[in-house]
This record gives structure tokens, C-alpha cells and sequence, in this order.
């Protein structure tokens, strides 16, 4: 993997433990929702980057709309990068976070970031983790 990569990977580790964060927080306060959902986004941007990085230098997939997450997320699903029906819900949810002007989507859905979405990007950690070791 390229020096691009591993700078990618490296902001998506200390993004996601940033994120990971939110699980000690008052998911009431106003300023960790707003903290929780920004995090969320980013972090969740820089895990289809990586996974596109795999998907083109490991795994050789080129056959993809490289700016589309949507596309990325299909080919890493079917790479077994990741796994579940949450991460096409994930980029719904951020999504709609980036229109969030009021605040109600941060609202319904920051638990769900704190009790289920973490945990997939902590599995996609782990699973690119286990890429590199192989690679």
C-alpha cells in the first residue's frame, strides 16, 4: 500500500477512536450531538476512501465510479471487506446529517451512531488490519 494510504488509514484510526468517544458522552447535551455527528461524517467519509485505496491497490477493482460511496460500498461488500446492511443505512444517515439544519436528524439517529454504527467501523478496522497483515 502506498504512503497515501497509510495516511488515510492512520486519520481514519484517530478519527474513529475520536468517534468512539461518544460512548462516554451525555448523548443529551447539544454540543455532543452536534460533536458526535460531525465525527460520524467524517469518519464514515474516510472509511469508503480506504476501502476504495483497497479495493484499487490490493484487490485490483477498478470497474467502479471512484467518487461514488454508494459503488465503493457495493464492491467492498462483495470483496468481504465489510459486512451487514448498515453501511448503505450509515451513508443514508450521513446524508441526511449533512442537511441536518435543525438538528432533528442528529437527534434520532446519534444513538444508533453510539450503539451500532461504531461497532462496524470498528469490525472495518480490524478487517483492514487483517488486509495489510496479508498483503
Amino acid at each position: 500500500m502506498d504512503e497515501k494510504f497509510i495516511r488515510r488509514f492512520e486519520s481514519y484510526k484517530n478519527s474513529l477512536a475520536s468517534l468512539a468517544e461518544a460512548r462516554e458522552r451525555d448523548m443529551t447535551d447539544s454540543f455532543v450531538l452536534s460533536g458526535t455527528s460531525a465525527k460520524f461524517s467524517i469518519t464514515f467519509d474516510l472509511a469508503w476512501k480506504v476501502m476504495k485505496d483497497i479495493l484499487w491497490q490490493y484487490y485490483e477493482i477498478t470497474d467502479f465510479v471512484a467518487g461514488s460511496p454508494r459503488e465503493v460500498l457495493r464492491h467492498s461488500f462483495k470483496a468481504r471487506l465489510i459486512q451487514g446492511d448498515e453501511w448503505m443505512e450509515m451513508l443514508k444517515v450521513r446524508n441526511q446529517l449533512s442537511h441536518d439544519y435543525d438538528g432533528l436528524v442528529v437527534k434520532e439517529y446519534c444513538q444508533i451512531i453510539v450503539d451500532s454504527y461504531i461497532e462496524k467501523l470498528e469490525e472495518f478496522q480490524a478487517r483492514v488490519v487483517t488486509v495489510l497483515q496479508d498483503a
